[in-house]
Protein backbone atom coordinates (compact mmCIF):
# COMPACT_ATOMS: atom_id res chain seq x y z
CA UNK A 1 0.00 0.00 0.00
CA UNK A 2 1.34 3.43 -0.96
CA UNK A 3 0.38 5.99 1.66
CA UNK A 4 -0.52 9.55 0.58
CA UNK A 5 1.71 11.12 3.22
CA UNK A 6 1.20 14.61 1.80
CA UNK A 7 -2.51 14.37 2.69
CA UNK A 8 -1.74 13.25 6.24
CA UNK A 9 0.21 16.34 7.29
CA UNK A 10 -2.83 18.53 7.90
CA UNK A 11 -5.06 15.89 9.55
CA UNK A 12 -5.16 15.68 13.34
CA UNK A 13 -3.87 12.36 14.60
CA UNK A 14 -4.85 9.74 15.46
CA UNK A 15 -7.16 8.95 12.55
CA UNK A 16 -8.12 6.05 10.33
CA UNK A 17 -7.04 6.08 6.70
CA UNK A 18 -9.06 3.95 4.31
CA UNK A 19 -7.61 3.12 0.89
CA UNK A 20 -10.49 3.53 -1.56
CA UNK A 21 -8.65 1.80 -4.41
CA UNK A 22 -7.93 -1.30 -2.31
CA UNK A 23 -11.49 -1.39 -1.00
CA UNK A 24 -12.86 -1.38 -4.54
CA UNK A 25 -10.34 -3.99 -5.67
CA UNK A 26 -11.57 -6.21 -2.84
CA UNK A 27 -15.22 -5.61 -3.72
CA UNK A 28 -14.55 -6.36 -7.40
CA UNK A 29 -12.80 -9.60 -6.46
CA UNK A 30 -15.75 -10.71 -4.33
CA UNK A 31 -18.22 -9.86 -7.08
CA UNK A 32 -16.17 -11.81 -9.61
CA UNK A 33 -16.31 -14.92 -7.40
CA UNK A 34 -19.96 -14.79 -6.33
CA UNK A 35 -20.89 -13.85 -9.88
CA UNK A 36 -20.02 -17.41 -10.86
CA UNK A 37 -23.10 -18.56 -8.92
CA UNK A 38 -26.54 -17.08 -9.58
CA UNK A 39 -27.79 -18.13 -6.15
CA UNK A 40 -24.99 -16.61 -4.02
CA UNK A 41 -25.70 -13.43 -2.03
CA UNK A 42 -23.37 -11.37 0.14
CA UNK A 43 -24.45 -9.30 3.15
CA UNK A 44 -21.59 -7.16 4.44
CA UNK A 45 -21.22 -7.53 8.23
CA UNK A 46 -21.49 -3.88 9.20
CA UNK A 47 -20.13 -4.46 12.70
CA UNK A 48 -16.63 -4.59 11.16
CA UNK A 49 -16.73 -0.98 9.97
CA UNK A 50 -19.71 1.37 9.80
CA UNK A 51 -17.94 4.46 8.41
CA UNK A 52 -20.57 6.05 6.17
CA UNK A 53 -18.19 6.66 3.24
CA UNK A 54 -16.98 3.06 3.35
CA UNK A 55 -20.57 1.81 3.49
CA UNK A 56 -21.52 3.82 0.42
CA UNK A 57 -18.77 2.15 -1.59
CA UNK A 58 -19.96 -1.28 -0.46
CA UNK A 59 -23.56 -0.37 -1.27
CA UNK A 60 -22.52 0.68 -4.79
CA UNK A 61 -21.00 -2.78 -5.26
CA UNK A 62 -24.51 -4.22 -4.88
CA UNK A 63 -24.11 -6.02 -1.54
CA UNK A 64 -26.63 -6.33 1.23
CA UNK A 65 -25.91 -5.90 4.95
CA UNK A 66 -25.73 -8.12 8.02
CA UNK A 67 -26.71 -6.14 11.12
CA UNK A 68 -26.55 -6.99 14.82
CA UNK A 69 -28.29 -3.92 16.27
CA UNK A 70 -30.97 -1.40 15.50
CA UNK A 71 -28.28 1.26 15.17
CA UNK A 72 -26.60 -0.78 12.46
CA UNK A 73 -29.91 -1.17 10.62
CA UNK A 74 -30.37 2.59 10.70
CA UNK A 75 -26.79 3.23 9.55
CA UNK A 76 -27.27 0.81 6.66
CA UNK A 77 -30.45 2.61 5.62
CA UNK A 78 -28.66 5.95 5.92
CA UNK A 79 -25.97 4.65 3.55
CA UNK A 80 -28.58 3.73 0.96
CA UNK A 81 -28.73 -0.05 1.33
CA UNK A 82 -31.90 -1.78 0.16
CA UNK A 83 -33.84 -2.92 3.24
CA UNK A 84 -34.79 -6.06 1.31
CA UNK A 85 -31.09 -7.07 1.49
CA UNK A 86 -30.70 -6.53 5.25
CA UNK A 87 -30.48 -9.50 7.62
CA UNK A 88 -30.62 -8.90 11.38
CA UNK A 89 -28.94 -11.21 13.87
CA UNK A 90 -28.10 -11.01 17.57
CA UNK A 91 -28.98 -12.84 20.78
CA UNK A 92 -30.53 -9.80 22.45
CA UNK A 93 -32.75 -7.88 20.04
CA UNK A 94 -34.66 -5.12 21.82
CA UNK A 95 -38.32 -4.46 21.06
CA UNK A 96 -37.52 -1.11 19.42
CA UNK A 97 -34.92 -2.79 17.23
CA UNK A 98 -37.35 -5.48 16.10
CA UNK A 99 -39.96 -2.81 15.36
CA UNK A 100 -37.39 -0.86 13.32
CA UNK A 101 -36.66 -3.95 11.24
CA UNK A 102 -40.36 -4.61 10.74
CA UNK A 103 -41.07 -1.02 9.71
CA UNK A 104 -38.12 -0.98 7.30
CA UNK A 105 -39.17 -4.28 5.71
CA UNK A 106 -35.84 -6.06 6.12
CA UNK A 107 -35.20 -9.40 4.41
CA UNK A 108 -35.20 -11.48 7.56
CA UNK A 109 -34.47 -11.83 11.26
CA UNK A 110 -31.87 -14.45 12.18
CA UNK A 111 -33.59 -15.80 15.27
CA UNK A 112 -31.47 -17.22 18.10
CA UNK A 113 -34.05 -18.60 20.56
CA UNK A 114 -37.66 -19.68 20.82
CA UNK A 115 -38.22 -16.85 23.29
CA UNK A 116 -37.13 -14.35 20.66
CA UNK A 117 -39.31 -16.03 18.01
CA UNK A 118 -42.41 -15.50 20.14
CA UNK A 119 -41.60 -11.83 20.75
CA UNK A 120 -41.05 -11.18 17.04
CA UNK A 121 -44.41 -12.83 16.33
CA UNK A 122 -46.13 -10.62 18.92
CA UNK A 123 -44.56 -7.40 17.65
CA UNK A 124 -45.29 -8.29 14.03
CA UNK A 125 -48.91 -9.00 14.95
CA UNK A 126 -49.19 -5.52 16.48
CA UNK A 127 -48.25 -4.06 13.10
CA UNK A 128 -50.24 -6.49 11.00
CA UNK A 129 -47.04 -7.78 9.41
CA UNK A 130 -45.43 -11.17 8.82
CA UNK A 131 -41.74 -11.31 9.75
CA UNK A 132 -39.48 -13.58 7.73
CA UNK A 133 -37.16 -15.55 10.00
CA UNK A 134 -34.14 -17.80 9.68
CA UNK A 135 -33.09 -19.88 12.65
CA UNK A 136 -29.49 -19.46 13.72
CA UNK A 137 -28.28 -22.96 14.45
CA UNK A 138 -25.32 -23.60 16.72
CA UNK A 139 -23.58 -26.45 14.83
CA UNK A 140 -21.04 -27.18 17.60
CA UNK A 141 -18.21 -26.80 15.07
CA UNK A 142 -14.87 -25.47 16.32
CA UNK A 143 -12.73 -22.96 14.45
CA UNK A 144 -8.99 -22.34 14.50
CA UNK A 145 -9.17 -18.83 15.91
CA UNK A 146 -9.01 -16.87 19.18
CA UNK A 147 -11.32 -18.25 21.89
CA UNK A 148 -13.05 -14.87 22.25
CA UNK A 149 -14.24 -14.90 18.63
CA UNK A 150 -15.54 -18.45 18.30
CA UNK A 151 -19.32 -18.56 17.98
CA UNK A 152 -20.24 -22.05 16.81
CA UNK A 153 -19.53 -24.18 19.88
CA UNK A 154 -22.19 -25.53 22.22
CA UNK A 155 -20.63 -23.49 25.05
CA UNK A 156 -21.17 -20.19 23.16
CA UNK A 157 -24.24 -18.02 23.75
CA UNK A 158 -25.19 -17.92 20.09
CA UNK A 159 -27.89 -19.79 18.24
CA UNK A 160 -30.28 -22.69 18.77
CA UNK A 161 -28.84 -26.13 19.50
CA UNK A 162 -28.90 -28.59 16.59
CA UNK A 163 -31.14 -30.98 18.49
CA UNK A 164 -33.73 -28.20 19.02
CA UNK A 165 -33.88 -27.11 15.38
CA UNK A 166 -36.86 -29.21 14.33
CA UNK A 167 -38.77 -28.06 17.41
CA UNK A 168 -38.11 -24.43 16.42
CA UNK A 169 -39.28 -24.98 12.85
CA UNK A 170 -42.47 -26.63 14.07
CA UNK A 171 -43.05 -23.77 16.52
CA UNK A 172 -42.74 -21.20 13.73
CA UNK A 173 -45.31 -23.10 11.66
CA UNK A 174 -47.86 -22.61 14.45
CA UNK A 175 -47.41 -18.82 14.59
CA UNK A 176 -49.41 -16.47 12.38
CA UNK A 177 -46.99 -13.56 12.07
CA UNK A 178 -43.68 -15.21 11.29
CA UNK A 179 -42.58 -17.12 8.20
CA UNK A 180 -39.71 -19.60 8.40
CA UNK A 181 -37.49 -19.11 5.34
CA UNK A 182 -34.12 -20.62 6.19
CA UNK A 183 -31.23 -21.60 8.44
CA UNK A 184 -28.32 -19.45 9.57
CA UNK A 185 -24.86 -20.49 10.78
CA UNK A 186 -21.67 -18.73 11.88
CA UNK A 187 -18.74 -20.51 13.49
CA UNK A 188 -16.34 -17.67 14.27
CA UNK A 189 -14.07 -14.96 12.94
CA UNK A 190 -10.52 -14.58 11.57
CA UNK A 191 -10.54 -18.13 10.17
CA UNK A 192 -7.77 -18.91 7.69
CA UNK A 193 -8.10 -22.69 7.40
CA UNK A 194 -10.60 -23.70 4.72
CA UNK A 195 -11.09 -27.05 6.47
CA UNK A 196 -13.08 -25.21 9.16
CA UNK A 197 -15.60 -24.10 6.54
CA UNK A 198 -15.62 -27.58 5.01
CA UNK A 199 -16.46 -29.01 8.43
CA UNK A 200 -19.43 -26.64 8.58
CA UNK A 201 -20.65 -27.79 5.16
CA UNK A 202 -20.50 -31.42 6.31
CA UNK A 203 -22.66 -30.57 9.31
CA UNK A 204 -25.16 -28.66 7.15
CA UNK A 205 -25.32 -31.50 4.61
CA UNK A 206 -26.21 -34.00 7.32
CA UNK A 207 -28.75 -31.64 8.82
CA UNK A 208 -30.44 -31.11 5.44
CA UNK A 209 -30.60 -34.85 4.83
CA UNK A 210 -32.48 -35.21 8.11
CA UNK A 211 -34.86 -32.41 7.19
CA UNK A 212 -35.50 -33.89 3.74
CA UNK A 213 -36.46 -37.18 5.36
CA UNK A 214 -39.14 -35.34 7.33
CA UNK A 215 -40.41 -33.33 4.38
CA UNK A 216 -39.09 -29.99 5.66
CA UNK A 217 -37.98 -27.63 2.88
CA UNK A 218 -35.50 -24.81 3.45
CA UNK A 219 -35.39 -21.89 1.01
CA UNK A 220 -32.24 -20.16 2.27
CA UNK A 221 -28.95 -21.31 3.78
CA UNK A 222 -26.86 -18.59 5.44
CA UNK A 223 -23.33 -19.71 6.33
CA UNK A 224 -22.26 -16.45 7.99
CA UNK A 225 -18.73 -15.21 7.38
CA UNK A 226 -15.49 -15.71 9.26
CA UNK A 227 -12.83 -15.47 6.55
CA UNK A 228 -9.70 -13.88 8.02
CA UNK A 229 -6.98 -11.59 6.69
CA UNK A 230 -3.17 -11.71 6.72
CA UNK A 231 -2.37 -9.38 9.61
CA UNK A 232 1.31 -10.28 9.33
CA UNK A 233 1.55 -9.56 5.58
CA UNK A 234 -0.76 -6.69 4.58
CA UNK A 235 1.26 -5.75 1.49
CA UNK A 236 1.89 -9.31 0.31
CA UNK A 237 -1.74 -10.37 0.76
CA UNK A 238 -3.86 -7.21 0.53
CA UNK A 239 -6.90 -9.11 -0.80
CA UNK A 240 -8.01 -12.29 1.02
CA UNK A 241 -8.30 -15.60 -0.84
CA UNK A 242 -11.95 -15.30 -1.75
CA UNK A 243 -11.57 -17.89 -4.50
CA UNK A 244 -10.61 -20.61 -2.00
CA UNK A 245 -13.28 -19.44 0.45
CA UNK A 246 -16.21 -19.63 -1.96
CA UNK A 247 -14.81 -22.82 -3.51
CA UNK A 248 -14.91 -24.50 -0.09
CA UNK A 249 -18.68 -24.04 -0.20
CA UNK A 250 -19.32 -24.65 -3.90
CA UNK A 251 -17.36 -27.93 -3.80
CA UNK A 252 -18.68 -29.26 -0.50
CA UNK A 253 -22.10 -27.84 0.33
CA UNK A 254 -24.94 -29.82 -1.23
CA UNK A 255 -27.61 -27.25 -1.96
CA UNK A 256 -31.09 -28.34 -2.94
CA UNK A 257 -32.79 -27.15 -6.12
CA UNK A 258 -33.71 -23.50 -5.86
CA UNK A 259 -31.90 -22.91 -2.57
CA UNK A 260 -30.21 -19.56 -2.10
CA UNK A 261 -26.83 -19.33 -0.32
CA UNK A 262 -26.02 -16.26 1.79
CA UNK A 263 -22.68 -15.06 3.17
CA UNK A 264 -21.92 -12.44 5.84
CA UNK A 265 -18.31 -11.35 5.35
CA UNK A 266 -17.02 -8.35 7.31
CA UNK A 267 -13.33 -8.33 8.23
CA UNK A 268 -12.35 -9.87 4.88
CA UNK A 269 -14.06 -7.00 3.04
CA UNK A 270 -12.58 -4.03 4.89
CA UNK A 271 -9.71 -5.24 7.10
CA UNK A 272 -6.73 -4.62 4.86
CA UNK A 273 -7.84 -1.29 3.39
CA UNK A 274 -7.57 0.53 6.73
CA UNK A 275 -4.66 1.81 8.82
CA UNK A 276 -4.59 3.72 12.09
CA UNK A 277 -2.35 6.73 11.55
CA UNK A 278 -0.63 8.17 14.61
CA UNK A 279 2.31 10.44 15.44
CA UNK A 280 5.25 9.93 17.74
CA UNK A 281 5.00 12.04 20.89
CA UNK A 282 8.20 10.89 22.58
CA UNK A 283 11.03 8.43 22.18
CA UNK A 284 11.80 7.34 25.74
CA UNK A 285 15.05 5.62 26.63
CA UNK A 286 14.44 3.47 29.72
CA UNK A 287 16.99 1.33 31.53
CA UNK A 288 15.97 -1.92 29.86
CA UNK A 289 14.31 -0.89 26.60
CA UNK A 290 13.39 2.01 24.37
CA UNK A 291 9.78 3.15 23.99
CA UNK A 292 8.04 4.91 21.12
CA UNK A 293 5.10 6.72 22.70
CA UNK A 294 2.45 7.61 20.11
CA UNK A 295 -0.70 9.71 20.34
CA UNK A 296 -3.01 6.76 19.50
CA UNK A 297 -4.02 4.46 22.30
CA UNK A 298 -6.12 1.43 23.11
CA UNK A 299 -9.16 3.72 23.06
CA UNK A 300 -8.56 4.12 19.31
CA UNK A 301 -7.58 0.51 18.52
CA UNK A 302 -8.50 -1.94 21.25
CA UNK A 303 -7.73 -5.22 19.45
CA UNK A 304 -4.18 -5.64 20.85
CA UNK A 305 -5.40 -5.15 24.42
CA UNK A 306 -8.61 -7.16 23.97
CA UNK A 307 -7.44 -10.09 21.83
CA UNK A 308 -3.63 -9.99 22.12
CA UNK A 309 -3.81 -9.08 18.44
CA UNK A 310 -0.82 -7.76 16.55
CA UNK A 311 -0.90 -5.21 13.74
CA UNK A 312 2.09 -4.55 11.53
CA UNK A 313 3.66 -1.23 12.56
CA UNK A 314 5.42 1.01 10.06
CA UNK A 315 7.26 4.32 10.38
CA UNK A 316 6.18 6.21 7.27
CA UNK A 317 8.47 9.22 7.70
CA UNK A 318 11.90 7.81 8.55
CA UNK A 319 14.54 5.96 6.54
CA UNK A 320 17.04 5.88 9.39
CA UNK A 321 18.83 2.81 10.75
CA UNK A 322 16.75 0.01 12.24
CA UNK A 323 16.20 0.08 15.98
CA UNK A 324 14.11 -1.93 18.43
CA UNK A 325 11.22 -0.33 20.32
CA UNK A 326 8.12 -1.06 22.33
CA UNK A 327 5.35 0.97 20.68
CA UNK A 328 2.89 2.20 23.30
CA UNK A 329 0.06 4.68 23.69
CA UNK A 330 -0.78 7.41 26.22
CA UNK A 331 -3.64 5.62 28.02
CA UNK A 332 -3.16 5.06 31.75
CA UNK A 333 -3.26 1.26 31.45
CA UNK A 334 -0.36 -1.18 31.23
CA UNK A 335 -2.22 -2.98 28.45
CA UNK A 336 -1.99 0.10 26.20
CA UNK A 337 0.70 -1.50 24.05
CA UNK A 338 0.64 -1.91 20.27
CA UNK A 339 3.83 -3.91 19.92
CA UNK A 340 6.85 -5.10 21.87
CA UNK A 341 10.32 -5.50 20.38
CA UNK A 342 9.28 -3.85 17.11
CA UNK A 343 12.04 -3.23 14.57
CA UNK A 344 11.49 0.17 12.98
CA UNK A 345 13.54 2.84 11.22
CA UNK A 346 14.93 5.21 13.84
CA UNK A 347 11.99 7.11 15.33
CA UNK A 348 11.78 10.78 16.22
CA UNK A 349 9.16 13.07 17.69
CA UNK A 350 6.59 13.88 15.00
CA UNK A 351 7.17 10.79 12.86
CA UNK A 352 4.05 9.33 11.26
CA UNK A 353 3.34 5.75 12.28
CA UNK A 354 0.87 3.39 10.58
CA UNK A 355 -0.78 0.46 12.33
CA UNK A 356 -1.81 -1.71 9.42
CA UNK A 357 -4.79 -4.00 8.75
CA UNK A 358 -7.03 -1.86 10.97
CA UNK A 359 -10.00 -1.42 8.65
CA UNK A 360 -12.07 -3.93 10.63
CA UNK A 361 -12.90 -3.59 14.33
CA UNK A 362 -10.81 -0.44 14.64
CA UNK A 363 -12.77 2.79 14.31
CA UNK A 364 -16.04 1.03 15.12
CA UNK A 365 -14.75 -0.24 18.49
CA UNK A 366 -13.13 3.04 19.54
CA UNK A 367 -14.20 4.60 22.84
CA UNK A 368 -13.60 7.75 24.86
CA UNK A 369 -11.72 6.25 27.79
CA UNK A 370 -9.62 8.92 29.57
CA UNK A 371 -12.07 11.43 28.01
CA UNK A 372 -10.26 11.17 24.68
CA UNK A 373 -11.83 12.22 21.39
CA UNK A 374 -13.02 9.53 19.04
CA UNK A 375 -10.77 9.06 15.99
CA UNK A 376 -12.17 10.05 12.61
CA UNK A 377 -12.03 7.91 9.50
CA UNK A 378 -11.14 9.20 6.02
CA UNK A 379 -11.63 7.37 2.72
CA UNK A 380 -9.47 8.58 -0.16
Amino acid sequence: MAFPIDKFKDIETPFYYYDKALLNETLDTINAEIGKHSNYHLHYAIKANANIDVLREIQKAGFGVDCVSGGEIQQALNAGFDAAKIVYAGVGKGDWEIRLGLDAGIFCFNVESLEELNIINELAAEKGKVAKVCFRINPNVGAHTHANITTGLAENKFGIAMEDMEKAIMAAAELQNVEFIGLHFHIGSQILEMDDFKALTARINKLQDNLDAKGIKVMNINVGGGLGIAYNDPDGKPVPDFKAYFKAYSDNLKLREGQQLHFELGRAVVGQMGSLITRVLYVKQAHVKKFVIVDAGMSDLIRPALYDAHHEIQNLSSDGPQETYDVVGPICESSDVFGKGETLPECHRGDIIALRSAGAYGEIMACQYNCRKLPKGYLF
